[in-house]
């Protein structure tokens, strides 16, 4: 079993900045690639960025040149920093960490809330 924690959420005023922090620990040795998502109420949980194909990363279109995905020096941390929030980024924002033998691991989840 692989437990995400994520932090960093909170409330922020729009073109304000967050950074957000997941650590998984547990059996990592049996995940790969990690990455963000993002849910509203009412909507599908969509992909913000994440690292694929061991280190190549993807970020959802509209929000290019906004987030920055990295990953820390444990292998086991990956971070999302948000520059120039928007109200529409609101969100509860998850952790995401894919099984090598396939399906895949979820964080409990920060809320980030963007003020106009």
């Amino acid at each position: 079993q692989v437990q995400l924690v994520e932090s960093g959420g909170g409330l922020v005023q729009a073109g304000g900045s967050l950074r957000l922090s997941c650590a998984a620990s547990g059996s990592i040795f049996s995940i790969n690639d990690m990455g963000w998502y993002r849910q509203v109420p009412g909507k599908q949980r969509e992909l913000v960025a994440a690292f694929t194909d061991g280190g190549t990363i993807t970020y959802e279109d509209s929000v290019k040149g906004r987030f920055t995905i990295s990953r820390g020096n444990a292998e086991n941390t990956v971070y999302l920093q948000i520059d120039n929030l928007k109200p529409e980024d609101t969100a509860v924002y998850y952790c995401n960490a894919q099984r090598v033998r396939g399906g895949s691991y979820w964080g409990q989840g920060t809320q980030v809330t963007v003020s106009a």
